[in-house]
């Protein structure tokens, strides 16, 4: 039977992390889109590569000669993907000599690959223990905490690594994440925006940060970081939709039909942008053209087995077939043609679809995030060469 390891008393009293409270994003309008908030938090858990490792550059922290080749032979292992065999050899490393904290380092990093959460966190647990110093620990045992759903605990580790090493971009991006799934948006953006500063390769650290200043309210800044994201992986078709809602939403509907055609134009088969481009212009009375677009929108929803969303799609130009109809009997009794805008509103809110890769990886009131996904690879201990 498996039992759950308990974290120390002493890894919480080691030091201490003062959070701000959580405070509640600003109120703002709502706009009636397919993707309206159509928020997918990239909750990708990031971790740094590993490195290729030659057995004569290993550098081995043991005095006593079998354990520091037993040490040699499963760090090998380990970046052959030999778990077993490198958790064996880790393991006889250490009974030579318990104090070799980087072994228990790569032990936590072979139970986390394998989803033994528990053992993982004992692992670090005990890497900590016997070297506090080794940052890597601390940034391993919060990707095992937050795995765990343990946010606040992981938030004190990635905190801890970072006081090690300022300079781990990845500890910030997992912060952000952790900060965002508990409500505190604010510190979640300045972790991303300390992350892109380390980072600024980093896509998705962009793409989170856009949806936290949404959430704020900060929507000129949240287009800005929507954009960004944008240079680093133009195939992000959530983050065109975003701009594209948000840029109605401040009145700017042909900023808005621009963006949707261009999301069009890298994407060709995302529906979404076709329904949101359809939407906006039967907002503003074009029904010709926004029939069209959304027969394309209703088309590829089909093509990707999203019926639900098809019939929605069939159920607005079903509205506007009739009132383009109504329209031309008016015309024809020489009466005033009915406005769009006393025609009820056409579509509802609809619920996040996360459909941004990695995940995710998976977020306002409308955003639903994703749980991180687990890095294929946990840090090890730098190599230092002879």
């Amino acid at each position: 039977m498996s039992h759950k390891y308990a974290i120390p008393q002493w890894f919480y009293s080691t030091f201490k992390v003062a959070l701000h409270p959580s405070r509640q994003p600003k109120p703002h309008k709502r706009v009636l889109y397919a993707t309206s908030f159509f928020l997918v938090l990239v909750a990708i858990m990031t971790a740094l590569p590993a490195s290729k490792l030659l057995a004569q550059n290993i550098w081995v922290p043991t005095q006593d000669l079998e354990a520091a080749s037993l040490y040699q032979q499963g760090v090998m292992r380990y970046h052959r993907k030999d778990l077993q065999a490198a958790e064996n050899a880790f393991r006889q490393a250490l009974q030579r000599d318990p104090n070799l904290g980087t072994a228990r380092n790569y032990l936590g990093n072979i139970m986390l690959q394998q989803n033994r959460l528990d053992i993982a966190v004992q692992e670090y647990t005990d890497a900590i223990r016997i070297n506090p110093n080794l940052g890597e620990a601390y940034y391993n045992l919060g990707l095992a905490l937050h795995k765990q759903g343990q946010n606040e605990a992981a938030i004190t580790a990635y905190h801890q690594a970072l006081v090690i090493d300022p300079t781990m971009a990845s500890a910030q991006y997992n912060l952000g994440l952790a900060l965002y799934e508990k409500g505190q948006k604010e510190e979640a953006s300045t972790a991303y925006q300390q992350a892109i500063n380390l980072d600024g390769s980093n896509a998705n650290a962009f793409f989170n940060l856009a949806i936290a200043l949404q959430e704020q309210g900060r929507l000129t800044e949240a287009i800005a970081a929507y954009r960004r994201s944008l240079q680093l992986n133009s195939n992000n078709a959530v983050a065109y939709n975003n701009i594209g809602s948000l840029q109605a939403i401040q009145g700017q509907a042909s900023l808005a039909v621009a963006t949707y055609i261009e999301a069009i134009r890298q994407i060709p088969n995302d529906p979404v942008a076709y329904h949101n481009l359809g939407v906006t212009l039967y907002n503003q009375g074009d029904l010709k053209k926004a029939k069209v677009v959304l027969k394309h929108a209703r088309n590829h929803y089909r093509q990707q087995g999203n019926i639900e969303q098809a019939v929605i799609v069939d159920q607005l130009m079903q509205q506007i077939a009739q009132m383009e109809r109504q329209k031309d009997s008016q015309v024809s009794q020489t009466s005033t043609p009915t406005q769009t805008e006393n025609v009820a509103e056409p579509v509802q809110q609809m619920q996040a679809q996360p459909n941004t890769p990695v995940q995710t990886q998976g977020n306002p009131t409308d955003v639903l995030p994703e749980m991180p996904s687990l890095p294929e690879t946990p840090l090890s201990k730098p190599v230092n060469k002879l």
